[in-house]
């Protein structure tokens, strides 16, 4: 029997610029990348130093160099282009130029019903597949060495413009039950799939898992939310969470034992030309799929509005996206902005907008703050849009305090980033939420481990 959960505090943001339920194949892209930043913790040691080598589709690229056994291989064959490093020579981004035709190296096809979970395992983490899984607490790769409690997948996603995992996962039935059959054997305890409720797709016909039906206001689809309501994480647990179309990965490579890491990708946002669905791979390059984007004017962002990251024209699609935004600069003065009631196009919780009249509403937004960083003081709208039992404010200043027994006390452990995303859009002390619980994350790793 399913598991309901309806969440009231939360906020719909309402866009314009939805995806059309299309699936286009993306043309080849000529370059792709593969980005440690994507990966937060982990300091990566490069297999191949400089540029110029061969690889194939599956072929190491670098290792985790506290965990050997976690590998982050190349998602298609050719040659490796550019190493491009940042400050203190962290590399950024490792790019390469792709053949027309993948060659991939070839793992071997596992029987995932026969095998037990240990070879299952290496399998996973062996092949490249182990960055796709990921650790509550801290938001951070998981330890091929740990069990976890629970598995949490979430097929609903209520971010604002986000793609749909339900089409997305449409044509990959087959791949998705199997990496959920692998997944499985990785836990002495359950596999929960999020889905939204009163769905009528194969999601709800999945096999070896157990359901959590979702319905309310954003971020119901947020998989914290999802365990939050179900089995929260007590202190020295560990649970794993799996994109929707990264459970279909798996099962992909480990039935095919080849590393074919195909990405669906939303195009989405009132800048976007095309607003269609495109079928690329994990890293392209961004033209590939977008064309020529005047950044002066338009923002993309790999990812949706709330929790996204700023790309150049020349950028390389997020990791673990599956939307790619694309909306206006904000670079326009407004003469008396400040003013309540002056501006009432865009979406807000305040009642200076008139926007709460309308909630039905979609709006055109751009990247403007519509104001500056100001004192941090208790207003309770962070409360608002908060559906799990901590205190948002008390936490963020635990944060910035680096109070390590105050984060414990007050969920340091259920939240990361996304969950104080919403908290970014509506707060009027316009602090930076998510980084500041990402800071307080790291500070965790660092004191408890």
């Amino acid at each position: 029997m399913a598991t309901d959960i309806k969440v009231k505090r939360g906020y719909d943001l309402r866009l314009k610029g939805e995806t059309e339920k299309v699936l286009i194949q993306a043309p080849h892209p000529r370059t792709l990348a593969v980005k440690p930043p994507d990966f937060h913790s982990v300091i990566p040691n490069l297999k191949y130093k400089k540029p110029g080598v061969r690889v194939e589709a599956g072929d190491e690229l670098f290792h985790s160099k506290y965990r050997g056994q976690v590998k982050f291989v190349s998602p298609v064959s050719g040659v490796i282009k550019e190493i491009i490093r940042g400050e203190r020579r962290r590399v950024m981004e490792i790019i390469i130029e792709s053949d027309k035709e993948i060659v991939y190296k070839n793992f071997g096809e596992l029987n995932i019903d026969s095998a037990d979970a240990e070879t299952v395992k290496n399998r996973i983490f062996e092949s490249g597949c182990g960055p796709f899984i990921k650790q509550r607490p801290y938001d951070i790769i998981a330890n091929p060495e740990d069990e976890p409690r629970d598995i949490y997948i979430s097929a609903c996603d209520t971010a604002p413009l986000a793609a749909d995992p339900e089409f997305i996962l449409e044509d990959q039935q087959k791949e998705f039950q199997a990496g959920i059959k692998a997944l499985a054997k990785l836990t002495s305890g359950k596999v929960y799939l999020g889905v939204r409720k009163g769905t009528s797709s194969f999601l709800k016909n999945v096999k070896n898992v157990e359901l959590i039906e979702v319905s309310g206001k954003h971020p119901a689809g947020n998989v914290g939310v999802q365990i939050h309501h179900t089995k929260p994480i007590n202190k020295g647990e560990i649970i794993w969470t799996v994109g929707p179309e990264d459970v279909a990965i798996i099962g992909r490579v480990l039935t095919t034992g080849i590393f074919d890491v195909q990405r669906t990708v939303a195009v989405a946002g009132t800048d976007a030309k095309d607003r269609k669905y495109f079928r690329t791979l994990v890293g392209a390059e961004v033209s590939s799929i977008l064309g020529e984007v005047n950044t002066e004017e338009t923002r993309i962002i790999s990812g949706d509005v709330l929790t996204g990251t700023k790309l150049s024209a020349k950028g390389f699609l997020g990791f673990y996206d599956n939307t790619l935004t694309l909306i206006p600069e904000g670079n326009k003065f407004r003469l008396f902005g400040w003013l309540p009631f002056t501006y009432n196009n865009i979406p807000s919780m305040s009642k200076t907008s008139f926007s709460w009249l309308f909630p039905n509403k979609k709006y055109e937004i751009n990247t403007n703050l519509h104001g500056e960083e100001r004192a941090l003081v208790i207003t309770g709208e962070m409360e608002k849009v908060m559906p799990m039992d901590i205190y948002p404010m008390q936490l963020i200043k635990a944060c910035l305090a680096g109070d390590i027994d105050g984060m414990q006390n007050l969920g340091i452990y259920e939240v990361i980033p996304e969950d104080f995303a919403l908290v970014d859009f509506i707060n009027t002390s316009k602090v930076e939420a998510q980084e500041i619980i990402r800071m307080g994350l790291d500070i965790m790793i660092t004191e408890v481990g």
